[in-house]
């Protein structure tokens, strides 16, 4: 097999099979989040089942969440150290295997292991794809291929809200919850075996050694932080989560002095520092983060539609289509939008989203109840946009030597993002519902959540509009 470095991909020819890797790439891409929205729906079925308590079934999301948030960036370092295609195939046959344990769980303690492993092979698989993409395509293809990873993610938001309501209540060969697991097999059978014929090996020039230092430090920062994150509401905020929260900016500190001391010593660190000087990376990272908060609208649209209207887990996957559509049909055309627009792309796709999500306040709030289709449709037109662009913006101007470095950060940062909105503004929603099951109480704690949601979204609207131009960088 024969084995690239980034040099030997040439920035402005590509490599020859780039268009037949890249759909073998987005199955990888599509696993991930098809797995964590299709759980949402099958959690009530899965709790009666294996006769599994509420927290257990809160951990069965949860646990899938922390280990594929943590792990990330160590994840994107291995391809670049040992082979993206290794790291990728790798990742596949375990999330593949994982889905079987998953899908045999005898017990919620055998369920959520099974989790568990399926977030730690998602952090080999994930970041190859990105990486990827940014080695193998010539700057000029990037967009467009990018624009379809941001379709993937739109189709398997998609996917996940119809086929966990499908699967549950058709009971595929006999099975009920456990087919939102077995099918990710078929997937990754074929993920695995593509990626064997189409994807070529590439890893960075003179791949030092991995820092074990650097990973454990890291890890135990992001921890840290996305554990009390994910779990805190439903554990009800004990004090020491709390201190998790706060010991955290200490083990950052911690962190970056010993990455420093490495690098001082001719060592080669996890994460290049150097990358954070980009002021475009930053800028990226920020708003990647904000962006991705609105994560906490599937919860709380969810609870609105099945506990105040009442609808089944299929009705209310149906009526999320116009947002999930809107954002598959943004992607296919984002590239064109990045190309003529630049960073003026992710400024419309904030303002789409914006709006969106105004007219929904006021569908839901009853101003103007016709408009929840549209309110829906616009947003996800926004989403649709602004996803690929933001990703553009972090790994477009980096290095490919970095490229799987960059991709586990800007994942990791959506990844937060996710449990940051599902936490803070989740929180929000059910503080203001309290203890009524009233219509209008979840309408009224509906709109507080998308009024945090329009503030984050404006926030990174006006980042946007900072944005300089990306230029490759070097890490010294």
């Amino acid at each position: 097999m024969s084995v690239n470095t980034d040099a030997a991909v040439p920035e402005l020819a590509g490599d020859a099979r780039r268009w037949l890797a890249l759909p073998v790439l987005l199955l990888g891409a599509f696993l991930p989040p098809l797995d964590f929205t299709v759980v949402n729906l099958a959690l009530p079925v899965i709790r009666h089942s294996l006769g599994a308590s509420s927290s257990a079934v809160q951990f069965v999301i949860s646990a899938y969440a922390a280990a594929y948030a943590v792990l990330l960036i160590t994840g994107g370092r291995l391809g670049d150290l040992l082979g993206r295609k290794s790291m990728f195939m790798a990742g596949v046959a375990g999330f593949t295997l994982a889905s079987v344990l998953c899908g045999s769980a005898w017990s919620p303690a055998a369920l959520i292991a099974g989790r568990i492993l399926q977030g730690l092979m998602a952090t080999l698989m994930a970041p190859q794809v990105l990486a990827s993409i940014r080695v193998l395509f010539p700057v000029r293809e990037q967009g467009r291929a990018l624009a379809l990873y941001g379709a993937t993610f739109g189709l398997a938001n998609t996917c996940g809200q119809i086929l966990g309501g499908v699967l549950v209540s058709f009971h595929p060969f006999g099975f009920a919850w456990q087919a939102i697991f077995l099918i990710n097999v078929p997937i990754g059978l074929a993920a695995f075996a593509g990626a064997w014929l189409f994807l070529r090996e590439t890893r960075a020039r003179n791949a030092p050694k991995l820092d074990f230092g650097g990973v454990v430090f890291l890890s135990l920062t992001l921890g840290l932080v996305i554990y009390p994150l994910v779990e805190g509401r439903e554990a009800g905020w004990p004090v020491w989560m709390i201190a998790m929260l706060a010991a955290s900016p200490l083990a950052l500190i911690i962190f970056i002095r010993f990455e420093t001391w490495l690098a001082r010593r001719g060592g080669d660190p996890l994460v290049e520092l150097a990358l954070f000087r980009n002021h475009g990376f930053v800028s990226g990272i920020v708003m990647a983060a904000a962006f991705y908060m609105q994560s906490s609208f599937f919860l709380t649209f969810a609870v609105y539609l099945q506990n105040g209207l009442h609808l089944t887990p299929l009705a209310a996957g149906i009526a999320t289509l116009p947002y999930v559509g809107g954002a598959f049909l943004a992607s296919l055309v984002s590239s064109f939008l990045m190309h003529h627009l630049g960073p003026r792309a992710l400024t419309l796709g904030f303002v789409l989203q914006v709006v969106g999500f105004s007219i929904v306040i006021c569908a839901i709030g009853g101003v103007f109840p016709a408009g929840l289709v549209t309110g829906l449709g616009l947003s996800g037109l926004g989403f649709g946009t602004i996803m690929p662009s933001v990703i553009k913006a972090v790994i477009g101007g980096i290095d490919q030597r970095h490229a799987g470095l960059a991709a586990g950060v800007v994942l990791s940062a959506l990844q937060i993002g996710s449990a940051l909105g599902v936490a803070l503004i989740g929180g929000i929603f059910y503080s203001a519902l309290g203890q009524s099951e009233t219509l209008n109480a979840y309408a009224h704690a509906m709109t507080h959540g998308l009024a945090c949601n329009i503030l984050l979204l404006a926030l990174g609207g006006l980042l946007s509009l900072w944005l300089p131009g990306q230029k490759p960088i070097s890490a010294p």
